[in-house]
């Protein structure tokens, strides 16, 4: 949301320091910052974990989550769109709100509970705020279903939102089912954007699907 389009967005991009610095690291994209910061504010990698990337394309949230879960982890990254190999991750193509993509996401976990579900999504912005504000909710609302049914009791997720229109019903959704809730806006977040990143820490027990 309150993307910049055209030969104006093509300058903020090339210009921005964080794309710099991921062309210069090797990252896969200036969003790998946003996870590194919020993972290593709220501890949230950690070696062994089985972790779920969804909206993962370019790999940049996975190239971090894979370099932390290490070779005794597992990440599973899922996108409509196609992504490079990422060493130590398992692509699968697929539209997130698809039934049949998420049953084949599923049927690879073979019953596996994980411990930490990340979402980067964003819908394909339309410029009318209040149809863009909809379709992030609904997709925000998709992951936060997914993660209450196959998180381990204790299991986190992070998930990225735009305040407005049921944002803050949102919020209190998963406070009712996680035992901390923080929301984050991370340096690599552009200052225009609304988007925010919302830690559910410690899935409740009592609310396990």
């Amino acid at each position: 949301m309150g993307r910049v389009r055209g030969k104006d967005w093509m300058q903020e991009h090339v210009s921005d320091r964080f794309v710099k610095r991921a062309r210069a690291e090797g990252r896969r994209s200036r969003a790998a910052f946003k996870l590194e910061e919020i993972a290593r504010r709220d501890r949230l990698l950690a070696p062994g974990m089985t972790v779920i990337d969804l909206g993962a394309a370019p790999g940049g949230w996975s190239q971090v989550a894979a370099g932390e879960v290490g070779p005794r982890g597992r990440v599973i990254a899922l996108d409509q769109l196609d992504m490079p190999p990422v060493a130590g991750v398992t692509f699968m193509r697929g539209d997130f709100r698809d039934v049949m993509v998420v049953t084949e996401l599923e049927r690879v976990l073979a019953g596996l509970k994980v411990d930490l579900v990340l979402s980067d999504m964003s819908p394909n912005l339309s410029g009318i705020a209040t149809a863009d504000q909809a379709r992030a909710l609904a997709l925000a609302e998709l992951v936060r279903d997914f993660a209450l049914k196959h998180l381990k009791p204790q299991g986190n997720m992070l998930v990225k939102l735009f305040q407005g229109a049921g944002y803050e019903t949102f919020l209190k959704g998963l406070r009712d089912r996680f035992r901390t809730v923080a929301t984050r806006k991370p340096e690599a977040s552009r200052d225009r954007s609304s988007e925010v990143y919302l830690v559910a820490k410690g899935l409740k027990e009592s609310t396990i699907q």
